[in-house]
Order: C-alpha cells, then structure tokens, then sequence
C-alpha cells in the first residue's frame, strides 16, 4: 500500500484550476477530491528512487472554497488520521477580490518539538498556528518565498547525523549535502515540520531559489565558480541541487498550461525511470545555464508577479557581468510590459534586493570595478577577495543591471496605463526594510515605487549584522561609501533612494494587500509568548498606495 511521505503542497491556484504536489512511498495513482466536486488524478513518476506527482485539480468555482482529501491508490492518506488542523482548503479567487500576499525568505527547518529553538519562533510555524486558530479570519491568497527554503551548507544536527550514518564526513563535502538523495532529506526535515506542513497544503505558494538552496556565495563570479569546479564534489552537488529545485520546487510554480506543454515534465513522465532524462537537463543548465528559463509570471486578478531567477541567470564574465543573462532580461521586459494596463500592480520578485544600503551599494559597485581591473591586477585581486568575504553580489555588484532594473521600471511605470506601484519583493539580508526611489526631476515614472525587503523567515541575526546594516543606511555610512565609490570611478546611480521603514530584525514576513490601485503593507514579527507559544505581531502597517 502507497504511503505520504510528503505533502501535500497546494501550489498553483487560479479561479478554476490548482495543483497539489505530493510524494509517494512507491509508484501509484495520486488523487485529489474536492468536497464540492473539485477531482484530479495523476500516476507518480519516478527520481532516483523516490515517487511524485503533481496533481491537476479542475471543477473549481471562481470566489469559493472547499476542503479536499489526498488518495493513493484509493486510499485516503491526507488528512491524516488525529490531525489537530482543519480541513485543508482550495480557495479559488474572484477576478476583483483583494490580494493578499505574504513573503520572506531565508527559513532554517525548525528543530522538532520539545527542543529549545535557538534562533527564535518560526514565523511560517506561527502564521500556520493562527490560520488554524481561526480558519475563517484572514490568510494569505499566496505565499512567496524568495530563496533559501533549504540550507544545503548549514545543516541542522540531526541531519549531520543522518549523513554520518551514510557516508564518512571527512571526506568533502564535509556536513554539507552532496548529491540529490542528501537534498531529499533537507525538504523532508523543512517540509514534515508539522504546522508548516499544514499550512503549504492549504496556502498556495510561489517559490524560488537562492543560494543557500545550492551553496552560499553560488555564482558570485567567473573565478569562484572556476574554483568550485575544480573540487571534486561540486558538479554532483550542483545537479543534485538543481534536479530537487525542479522536482520539489520548480514544477509547481507553473501553471497547468504550462505544465501540459513542457517537454521535459512530459519526458520525465513518460519514462518508468526520469532520473537520467532530469540529470542530463540539469547538466545542460550547468553548461549552458542561458537554456533554461527558471524565471516566470503568474497573475492574480489585477496583480502580475514576475519571480526572476537572480542566481543562475547570470553571465559571470568580468567583461560582461550581468544579473540577467540577455534572454532573460528580454524574457523580464515583455512580460513587464505585456498588457500594460491589464495589471494595477506590478510584483517583482528577485530574492537579491535591488535597492540597498548605500554604502553596501557602493561597496558592491566598488568591487566590481576592482575585479573589472580599475586599479591594476593587484587590486583586482583584493576585489575578489572582498567580494567573497562579504558577499557583495547583489544587484549593485552588476552596475549594468542594475540601471537596466531602473529603465525598465520607470518605463512600466510611466503613462496611462501604469500601475498604482511597482514593488521589488527581496528577502536575502536578514533584516527588512522599505526603500523608495527618487529619479532627477521630470524623469520618474507615475507608478509608486518600493523595495520590500524581508528576511528572514527563521534564522540567526547576528549581532554584526543588525550593527552593520545601521550603519550602512547611516549619513556616516553613505559619506564612506561614496569614498569607495570615488576609488574605484564607479559612475553615479542613475536614481537616488532612501530608507523609508526599518531597519527590522527578527523572524518576520511582510504581507501586501492589494486591492484595485490601493496597497497595503505589513510586517509582523514571530515573538514568544510565555506559556502560550508564539505569535505574530504587527510592527508596522503602512498605506502605500491610497
């Protein structure tokens, strides 16, 4: 008899249509029954041993709701049996219904029950526990999580011992994940937690990967990643990394439409065995990672999200260094301005920030020039150091990119069919804040611009970094950048910014609600409560849009 070993995850959910995304103990038949007559079907396919499917789920009404049971081969196997949740739901949205939203990133697997947690509450565990409260009040439509769902370089203890257990860890990679089976156990460790469990099986959920998903640092530069190839274990963790994205993560960021014409899931499927034909796709995304779009839009009503792949999308030449490689940035652009004026809000998701504290803003531009060789080889050399060191490779290390980011949002932004706002949703550096940019006079666009930036989920905030981060959005700190800056003849922004909320440090996510061309922001923290668990509490809620 097939068992769950994980899920369901409720994926893509539009007014008529969903997936749900499920593993199975072994090959089966995957069915999803609506209470109101919602159904889908569909047999496993197989990887490296393990058993998936992704499940169609139709007969839904727009502006409705309605619980479902996962089966497995007949069986009922979700809910499962003595859960303290409720029913799981699909909720399908109406065409002018408000949007709610919630995102962060950065999230650490929270230690089983019992155990002291050493970096605080979970925010996803304490958004989940006051859904359940109250599964008639308020949730999110969709979650957005923006990188590192997985930490394959900073494993947990017990996973440390699971991998002691399969191979000696003194060879490398060490404590960190090696290959595709080691991937497996990061998503069931991150997606068995009880209340995130429940709450990814009944809040749909937009995802994309960061570096942590692969390694921390990951494409930073030509020369990092020729370093990485010359270790005997990178190519296995790369594919490894790349095959469980697009097996755990990818698949159900798309559309059912998608879906049926992707020739790859089709061949996967089609095949008793898919791990050859999935292994040599992600061989092909390391050769040639332009080949492969992980980038894509989905629409809510009146609300466009383009969630843009910023790790390895990108073109790693110092001559040529780019965020986006040039089809993706086509890619970015007409989907930009594909219907404008179909949309009210236009939702960029990169999990790097695109706006940050000037003085790590000048930082990244001024060792970019560095390794471009502004100063001669021995400075070059000293960039790359610094580069690595302090991980000074966001949108800023790619001053190119960067301004073409500003020139498209200004040119989405601007005339009569502009949206209310254009937000850039980043996670990434653990801590949240809000940044609006100011263009020189006459120059903006209409739309209300704004960087969202909100992280972490749940992980550790070092002291340095809470110093650090203050003092980068500090006047001190942006007199000390722009010395950088002067160093290395890094041209000036096209745009100014400033800070405009935060900076926040906690486990937190923000939520925008979005309703015609009105835009509300919040941001809650995960705080313990004595004797009562934790909570989420407001820190800030903001019109940003009348």
């Amino acid at each position: 008899m097939a068992e769950l070993r994980l899920g369901p995850l409720l994926r893509y959910a539009d007014g008529s249509s969903a997936t749900v995304w499920v593993e199975a103990s072994r090959p089966c038949t995957a069915e999803v029954r609506g209470s109101d007559g919602a159904h889908g079907e569909s047999h496993t396919f197989q990887i490296a041993g393990h058993h998936y499917a992704l499940i169609p789920v139709t007969g839904l009404i727009p502006g409705t709701s309605q619980s479902y049971e996962v089966l497995l081969d007949g069986a009922r196997v979700w809910p499962l049996p003595g859960s303290p949740f409720p029913p799981s739901v699909i909720r399908t949205p109406a065409t002018d219904e408000t949007v709610r939203l919630a995102f962060g990133s950065c999230r650490w697997a929270a230690p089983p029950a019992g155990e002291q947690d050493p970096v605080g509450p979970d925010a996803l565990d304490t958004l989940a526990a006051r859904i359940a409260a109250d599964p008639e009040g308020e949730r999110p439509d969709v979650l957005v999580l923006l990188g590192d769902q997985v930490y394959a370089d900073e494993t947990s203890k017990a996973t440390r011992r699971w991998l002691a257990a399969r191979r000696d860890l003194s060879d490398p990679p060490g404590n960190e994940v090696a290959d595709y089976e080691e991937y497996t156990r990061l998503y069931d460790e991150s997606w068995l937690d009880p209340e995130v469990r429940w709450l990814l099986s009944t809040v749909p959920s937009c995802m994309i990967f960061d570096d942590h998903d692969v390694i921390d640092d990951w494409n930073t530069s030509a020369a990092w990643l020729a370093d990485m190839r010359e270790t005997s274990w990178w190519r296995e963790r790369l594919l490894g990394g790349l095959m469980s994205y697009w097996v755990h993560q990818h698949l159900g960021n798309l559309a059912p439409d998608e879906l049926a014409a992707d020739p790859l899931y089709a061949a996967v499927r089609e095949t008793p065995d898919g791990t050859d034909v999935l292994r040599s796709f992600a061989c092909e995304a390391d050769a040639d990672p332009a080949s492969v779009r992980w980038s894509y839009r989905r629409d809510f009503g009146r609300v466009r999200l383009l969630m843009v792949d910023t790790r390895a999308a990108r073109v790693l030449d110092e001559g040529a260094r780019s965020m986006l490689n040039p089809g993706e940035a086509r890619w970015l652009r007409e989907q930009a301005l594909d219907a404008r004026g179909s949309y009210d809000h236009l939702l960029i998701g990169t999990s790097l920030p695109w706006l940050l504290p000037h003085l790590v803003h000048d930082a990244e531009a001024w060792s970019a020039a560095l390794c471009r060789g502004e100063r001669g080889e021995r400075w070059a050399r000293f960039g790359e150091d610094l580069r690595r060191r302090a991980d000074l490779e966001h949108w800023a290390a790619f001053p190119p990119s960067f301004d073409a980011l500003a020139d498209l949002i200004t040119e989405t932004g601007s005339g009569a069919e502009a949206p209310a706002t254009v937000c850039v949703l980043s996670g990434d550096v653990h801590h949240a804040y809000v940044a609006e940019p100011a263009w020189p006079k006459g120059e903006g666009p209409d739309a209300r611009v704004f960087q969202l930036t909100c992280s972490p989920v749940h992980n550790a905030i070092p002291l340095v970094i809470r110093l650090g981060f203050r003092f980068g959005w500090s006047g001190a700190g942006r007199w000390l950048g722009r010395r950088f800056a002067g160093h290395g003849a890094c041209p000036q922004p096209p745009i100014d910014w400033r800070r405009t909320g935060g900076p926040w440090f906690g486990n937190q996510l923000m939520t925008l609600t979005l309703r015609g061309r009105s835009a509300r922001l919040r941001l809650e923290q995960a705080r313990a409560v004595r004797g009562a668990g934790a909570r989420l509490r407001t820190v800030v809620e903001t019109e940003l849009a009348p």
